[in-house]
């Protein structure tokens, strides 16, 4: 699969970006080449291979980092929207950026 200059062009129409020629050419080969390795890794044959649950466990890496989950306060709502550029009544206020 490749991707063409136009495809970049659509992606970046789709998410709002302005992009640069320059960028547009630097997404086009980046994108390209992302591409390429996805396809050549689609020509592994993986028909006898197991599904995993997890990328790693336990038993066969000694140092696999786990951690038990603790129950610990929150930030609490009104320190959570301190920064906010805009707020209204303790909440994040965003642009409308569906339908609009």
């Amino acid at each position: 699969m490749s991707i063409t200059r136009s495809d970049v062009e659509k992606i970046a129409e789709l998410a709002r970006l302005e992009l640069t020629v320059e960028e547009t050419e630097s997404f086009t080969l980046q994108l390209a080449s992302i591409l390429s390795h996805i396809d050549k890794l689609n020509e592994i044959d993986t028909a006898d291979i197991l599904p995993m649950s997890h990328c790693s466990t336990a038993t066969d890496d000694p140092e696999y980092a786990r951690r038990d989950d603790k129950s610990r306060p929150s930030i609490g709502q009104s320190l959570a929207v301190e920064n906010a550029p805009d707020q209204e009544a303790g909440f994040f206020k965003v642009p409308k950026v569906i339908g609009g």
